[in-house]
């Protein structure tokens, strides 16, 4: 299996488990990037972008990365806290009055982006597209009651932390989120990394390989009463159209679901978070803020909504199989991309792909290879602990 891109000595686990991928686990087409110390040491790319065209994967391929866009959102909500335009303790209604209807008046920013606001989905029926009317879903949020009383329990918001989220950032500074994190993340930064996808752009966009039985249509057939199963069944027609596919999907504002982009752009993104918040003259936030980024805000051994155990910061993810490292945060999408940043190991990291998998080994084995690179060790409970210099 031919692979492109650059990979230092030390990397060389990783690109030997980015080639096992395709040659073992059905990878199809996918990049890796690992940022390390403020360098670029791993920028990989290989197999196909488009498996019924046969046009291959290369240097410049973007693709959606489902839930790797929340890390965005959280990115954007915590720089206004950095500037001290935004407080995760203040009632949601100090900048978005309307939101507490229906007894949402005590909801904190924090509970919106730590999934336990109680608002993962809604009740009523959603309009056809309506995924695409910004206005329209900001105001069934505010029509809509919890689904428990917020802050007593967790479950992961798929789509509603996005409007949530995006929301808040429209209100406290004015631009839409997109606007906001182009001007002052995407573009400081160089990223290629976009929510709402040029149309010049879209003939780099891999198609997504969607899984079959996907765990959330599973529950909604077994279940579909649950609050899973009306994050399926109620988007409008979205999920079960499996429109992500469609220009039209890659054009609109979709910050929890919608983000484009590749390897490089997910770790360009959290390299200057494994950094104390700058990389070069770019400087996104100060290292307090850096140290909040990772500091576990809600935690549940039973999430609602994906039925495991979980940790939360404000708006990334602080646990799961691919993150085995207290010093971690980031964020998984739906199928298999990741991107995070390891402040402690100086460490970004981005995978994408295009074949959607139930079982997240491909991504697992590229982290682990790329923690094995640097000197660490798994401890008795699969934990990364580093035992030599970097």
């Amino acid at each position: 299996m031919d692979v492109f891109g650059l990979c230092g000595p030390k990397f060389s686990p990783v690109k030997k488990a980015f080639v096992r991928n395709f040659e073992e686990r059905g990878e199809v087409g996918a990049a890796v990037c690992v940022i390390h110390n403020g360098q670029t040491v791993v920028d990989l790319w290989g197999g196909l972008a488009d498996s019924t065209t046969g046009s291959a994967w290369n240097e410049e391929t973007l693709t959606v990365v489902f839930s790797c866009s929340k890390g965005a959102v959280a990115l954007c909500a915590h720089l206004l806290v950095d500037r001290g335009l935004l407080d995760f303790d203040a009632p949601v209604t100090t900048y978005w009055p309307e939101f507490g209807r229906n007894g949402k008046d005590r909801v904190t920013v924090g509970m919106l982006l730590n999934h336990s606001a109680g608002v993962p989905a809604f009740r009523q029926s959603l309009k056809p597209s309506a995924f695409y009317d910004w206005n329209y879903m900001i105001e069934a949020l505010e029509h809509e009651a919890p689904f428990w009383k917020p802050g007593t329990q967790v479950g992961y918001q798929s789509f509603n932390i996005g409007w949530l989220g995006g929301e808040i950032v429209r209100r406290v500074d004015g631009r839409r989120i997109d606007q906001f994190f182009r001007e002052e993340i995407g573009g400081p930064l160089g990223l290629d990394f976009w929510f709402g996808l040029p149309q010049t752009e879209e003939c780099r966009v891999a198609p997504q390989l969607p899984l079959v039985d996907h765990p959330f249509a599973l529950a909604a057939r077994s279940e579909p009463e649950s609050i899973t199963a009306l994050q399926v069944l109620n988007s409008g027609g979205f999920i079960l159209n499996e429109e992500y596919n469609l220009p039209s999907a890659h054009a609109a504002c979709l910050p929890a679901q919608g983000g484009i982009t590749n390897a490089r752009g997910l770790a360009g993104m959290y390299a200057p978070l494994s950094l104390g918040g700058s990389i070069g003259h770019v400087r996104l936030t100060d290292p307090d803020t850096v140290r909040l980024m990772g500091r576990v805000s809600a935690a549940t051994m039973h999430d609602l909504v994906l039925r495991k155990p979980y940790h939360y910061s404000h708006g990334f993810m602080k646990s799961g199989s691919w993150i085995k490292s207290a010093h971690a945060f980031g964020h998984p999408g739906s199928g298999g991309s990741l991107g995070f940043a390891d402040p402690e190991a100086k460490l970004a990291f981005g995978y994408v792909m295009n074949q959607q998998d139930h079982d997240p080994i491909r991504r697992q084995t590229l982290v682990d290879a790329t923690y094995e690179s640097i000197g660490y060790r798994p401890d008795r409970f699969g934990f990364w602990r580093l035992c030599s210099p970097h």
